[in-house]
């Protein structure tokens, strides 16, 4: 059999690079080598863009662009050379590649940008188109699609200036406290507060816009967390089962998903049978609303009255095998090696 030759690329350009390495060293030491050729294509977080060809220890511990595999690389952007171009001593290559697995999240990773340079090189890749992708990132967007379509939004408003008279916004939009002050296009809640009151709504809005040049301020939903991992395109879908955070204080920040014990994740989430089909129903929905594919892992919140409101949907999520979207796939049979295989199948199936 002949293996197919997968491109990861991970790093890049963004407040989560760090979550990045872990996500794709987990990727590229669970991958089946036995059905796949693989190569590693690093991002640096200055945006130089490196071949690289050693363990992903030098990954996981942010040296690896120091070593001495690497070589000066990038993807083509022509259909005809369907792979990525390597640089060694100025002479350049065609590496070919029959899918691209991209493991980066945040901005020039998850928002479409480098799903376009992807789409214009013809060569198939995991997850959610540029249309998508750009949309998913970009919250208020996102919360206005799926809103008038009838999926149930948290009241906000959103600014573009510090000058704004913010105050008057959320008095006329009759938001009550606690509010969320968040960058619009930003991952893993970096750049998040949630204020109590007026008096520190400056310093939150403050901190939004070191992220982002676009806030959304959005009215605190009473109730948990759930979310819902769909892999797949159109009507071929897989779902699954729902998971729910659990806080014993704050909200889910980068901080408490990535390194605090305050949160708690439960898998299959304390849910009923049917209330979990109408997360998993409001969750598909969203999904096709905002034009997904390939994978995203919807979040939503369920208020005290049982309504399910939209959070934000990750069109590439975490990637561990301790992940939440690997969890919850895990769930239903799909292993965390299993959960590659099918996406990079999913890739090619939809490319035929």
């Amino acid at each position: 059999m002949n293996k197919k030759n997968i491109l990861i690329i991970f790093g890049g350009e963004s407040n989560e690079y760090e979550v990045s390495l872990k996500s794709a060293s987990a990727v590229i030491d669970s991958i089946d080598r036995n059905k796949y050729n693989v190569l590693t294509l690093g991002i640096t977080i200055d945006g130089k863009w490196f071949k690289y060809d050693s363990t992903t220890e030098n990954i996981r511990n942010n040296t690896w662009y120091k070593h001495e595999s690497c070589k000066q690389a990038f993807i083509s952007p022509c259909k005809s050379n369907k792979g990525f171009i390597e640089i060694t001593d100025s002479k350049a290559k065609v590496i070919p590649v029959d899918v691209v697995f991209p493991v980066l999240h945040g901005k020039y990773g998850e928002d479409g940008t480098l799903q376009g340079l992807l789409e214009l090189s013809g060569i198939p890749f995991v997850g959610c188109k540029t249309l998508s992708s750009a949309v998913c990132m970009d919250k208020a967007i996102a919360h206005s699609i799926v809103g008038k379509a009838g999926v149930k939004v948290a009241k906000s408003i959103i600014i573009y200036d510090k000058k704004d008279n913010v105050v008057n916004k959320i008095k006329e939009k009759d938001m009550n406290f606690p509010i969320y002050v968040k960058p619009a296009k930003s991952g893993s809640s970096i750049g998040i507060t949630r204020i109590s009151n007026f008096k520190d709504l400056n310093n939150a809005i403050d901190n939004a816009f070191m992220q982002d040049d676009k806030v959304l301020i959005e009215e605190s939903i009473d109730g948990f967390e759930v979310g819902c991992a769909i892999l797949g395109s159109k009507d071929n879908l897989i779902v699954g089962e729902v998971d729910e955070v659990e806080l014993s204080t704050g909200f889910f920040d980068f901080e408490t998903k990535y390194a605090s014990e305050v949160s708690k994740i439960h898998a299959p989430a304390r849910i009923d049978s049917s209330k979990a089909e109408e997360v998993k129903n409001t969750a598909i929905k969203i999904y096709k609303l905002l034009s997904c594919e390939g994978m995203a892992r919807v979040d939503m919140f369920i208020d005290k009255k049982g309504d399910i409101f939209l959070n934000e949907v990750n069109t590439l999520p975490g990637f561990t095998d301790g992940s939440r979207y690997p969890k919850m796939m895990n769930l239903i049979g799909l292993d965390f090696t299993k959960l590659i295989d099918k996406l990079i199948e999913e890739s090619l199936a939809e490319r035929k």
